[in-house]
Parts: structure tokens; C-alpha cells; sequence
């Protein structure tokens, strides 16, 4: 199955976080909005087999992911998959907390998770695309 990215449009997403609590919520947000989330993930090991195989447009991750680096994750993905999904971190912690943190990533931008909707993903891949 190729990448689905292709002309930026974002339409499927993988969530990763170690809070079930929050995938749930995350998942009904993001898809009231208009993304299909086609798999949630609680571990980095998850995470990789599930974007391999399913191919989405966009991963959100979660950068403290319980005793995993949701930044090793990023660097991970991309390494991975150059050309693959745009990757997203999310956090509870502002983005002027974590500023230093998502620029020194090769992830596209950041979403605080109190903020987190279909159009805040679709409008930091959009600025990370130009």
C-alpha cells in the first residue's frame, strides 16, 4: 500500500499516547472533524507496525510517552519513512514549554492537546508543507 500523502491532502491518522483514556477522547474529536483514525498505538513498537501497515496520512504522537520518548519515536518514523506520514507531536504541556523540544525534531509541528481538532492537525501539516 503506498503513502497516502500525496498533494498534502489529510485525511487518515494514527494516534499515539499511553493514556486510553485520551486515544478515546483524541479519536471521537479528530473524526467528528473529518479524519479517519485508522489505528491507535500505546507503544513505540505499536505505533511502527501500525504505520507500516495501515499508511497513514498523519501521526500524532504524544512526546512523554510513559517510559518511551514519543521524540525517539519521531525520529524513528521519519528515518523509516522519509517520504511517508506527516508526523504531529502532541503534549499537556504548552507549546512554548516544549518550543526547543519540536524544533529540534524532524516532526512537522505541534498541537497541545487541549487544542487538538482535525483542523489544528490539517493546519500544522499545512504550514510544515510550505
Amino acid at each position: 500500500m503506498p503513502w497516502c500523502n500525496a498533494g498534502g491532502v489529510v485525511r487518515r491518522c494514527v494516534i499515539v499516547d499511553d493514556n486510553e483514556r485520551f486515544l478515546a477522547v483524541a479519536r471521537s474529536s479528530l473524526e467528528r472533524g473529518g479524519l479517519e483514525v485508522v489505528a491507535t498505538a500505546t507503544t513505540t513498537t505499536e505505533a511502527l507496525e501500525k504505520i507500516d501497515a495501515l499508511k497513514p496520512d498523519v501521526v500524532l504522537v504524544d512526546i512523554a510517552l510513559g517510559s518511551e520518548s514519543g521524540l525517539d519515536l519521531v525520529r524513528r518514523i521519519v528515518a523509516a519513512t522519509p517520504s511517508g506520514p506527516h508526523v504531529v507531536l502532541i503534549s499537556t504541556h504548552r507549546e512554548e514549554d516544549v518550543a526547543e523540544l519540536v524544533s529540534g525534531s524532524p516532526a512537522a509541528g505541534f498541537v497541545w492537546k487541549a487544542d487538538l481538532s482535525a483542523r489544528a492537525v490539517r493546519d500544522v501539516v499545512a504550514a510544515g508543507d510550505q
